[in-house]
């Protein structure tokens, strides 16, 4: 019998948090998963530099950028990055840039929104 994710939501509910809806789908990867690096800067993707420069192992880098719309914490260099040296994903609380590139990468990346800058 198969499990679907709102039941083991409902059979962990005191222990997982859930994501609230509206990220977006800027990879390759619809579906990724790993142990997560969490990090959190402000409109400064530097922290993100310095993770995707790092061996991955599978992991995912979750960004906590405060929601920023108006600043890019990843692109198209450190998506490469992070693909070469091993990343499962990133999900950012913030922006992308490079969303043509990005969505050729074979890595996932979820973001609110792109933005230029």
């Amino acid at each position: 019998m198969a499990v679907s994710v709102p039941d083991i939501c409902d059979d962990y509910f005191d222990e997982l948090a859930v994501l609230a809806p509206g990220f977006r789908d800027f990879g390759a990867k619809s579906r990724f998963c790993g142990e997560i690096v969490t990090v959190k800067c402000f409109e400064d993707n530097s922290l993100v530099r310095d993770l995707v420069r790092s061996e991955g192992r599978g992991r995912v880098i979750v960004v906590d950028g405060g929601g920023s719309m108006r600043r890019a914490l990843l692109g198209d260099l450190l998506g490469a990055m992070a693909v070469e040296n091993g990343w499962q994903g990133v999900l950012i609380n913030g922006c992308v840039r490079d969303v043509e590139i990005l969505k050729g990468m074979n890595l996932g990346v979820r973001a609110l929104n792109c933005h230029p800058l």
